[in-house]
């Protein structure tokens, strides 16, 4: 069995938005690109899905780029989960939905229930963290790592 790639688009998401809460003004997609050690385009994308939900917005020309257009004190990472599609949780699942053996039916309900569970468990999780507690979580590591601040720093 291969190992299933990793979905690591809500921590992406997550990390531009809490990079570009540091900066006063916009910051273009080839500068969040730089700060990602991604493309622009990757950025590109990921920009106009948030701001389709209104958690960014952009100005185009000489000293545009993108904004954050929400309150962080308001937006959960359940929120930002959301504006993603809701991504499938987790990697695994049946080994097939409609099973006529009574053996992979009794596996498929309990497995069935438990990630029920645990994805209920999760996202009651995600909607207590808002994006003010992952900033001021980031701050205080900041102060005690006691760098510069300047992007280099922040991602040593």
């Amino acid at each position: 069995m291969g190992r299933m790639k990793r979905d690591s688009r809500l921590s992406g998401v997550l990390h531009v938005l809490l990079h570009m809460a540091e900066v006063e003004g916009p910051l273009t997609s080839e500068a969040l690109s730089k700060v990602m050690q991604t493309n622009p385009v990757v950025i590109r994308r990921i920009m106009a899905g948030l701001r389709e939900q209104g958690f960014v917005r952009s100005e185009k020309g000489h000293g545009g780029g993108w904004h954050i257009a929400c309150d962080f004190n308001q937006v959960t990472l359940k929120d930002i989960y959301a504006a993603l599609g809701s991504p499938e949780l987790f990697a695994m699942s049946n080994r097939t939905e409609t099973p006529g053996c009574l053996v992979e039916q009794a596996v498929n309900a309990a497995l069935d229930t438990s990630f029920r569970n645990a994805e209920a468990l999760l996202l009651e999780q995600f909607g207590r963290i808002t994006l003010a507690a992952l900033s001021a979580d980031f701050h205080a590591r900041f102060v005690n790592h006691r760098g510069a601040l300047h992007q280099a720093s922040v991602h040593q």
